[in-house]
């Protein structure tokens, strides 16, 4: 893969163009990463609003019926439903991990496999997490495509 940068005085924003032979999963998934820069998720935190990066987020989970979102510094609270969040984030690099988690894929450091066929994921803040049995079959596909 080769990538160059053309710095224009005109260009009043950023174009990204790729050149292929064919449009295969690899130029897909770097499609869904480009996309991944303009996508943001509303979060909750002492009354105020804030703008996020979904790049920033490091996972997605549910307690008592709430959804909150994890950053390496801060949780937030989101009004959507984690099955709301995971039809915005479908296309991103985000996999449901069990019944109330999403993950993303982007943070993940380490990935060793636990009892019950589960798997036990090291994030980049060094937290631990766990892919349900039934959802590891996911992951495992995606690191056969790395």
């Amino acid at each position: 893969m080769k990538i160059h940068i053309d710095t224009q005085i005109d260009q009043n924003e950023i174009e990204v163009i790729i050149r292929c032979k064919e449009a295969n999963e690899e130029v897909k998934r770097i499609q869904d990463l480009l996309e991944l820069f303009n996508k943001k998720l509303k979060g909750i935190k002492d009354q105020q609003i804030y703008i996020l990066d979904v790049i920033q987020i490091l996972y997605i989970d549910t307690v008592d019926k709430r959804t909150f979102l994890y950053t390496a510094g801060d949780i937030y609270e989101s009004n959507l439903k984690l099955y709301e969040l995971e039809e915005l984030l479908e296309t991103s690099n985000f996999f449901r991990a069990g019944k109330s988690i999403i993950i993303n894929f982007s943070h993940i450091k380490r990935i060793k496999p636990d009892f019950g066929g589960r798997l036990e994921v090291t994030i980049s803040n060094e937290e631990k997490l766990y892919v349900s049995r039934q959802y590891a079959i996911h992951i495992k596909e995606r690191l056969g495509k790395i």
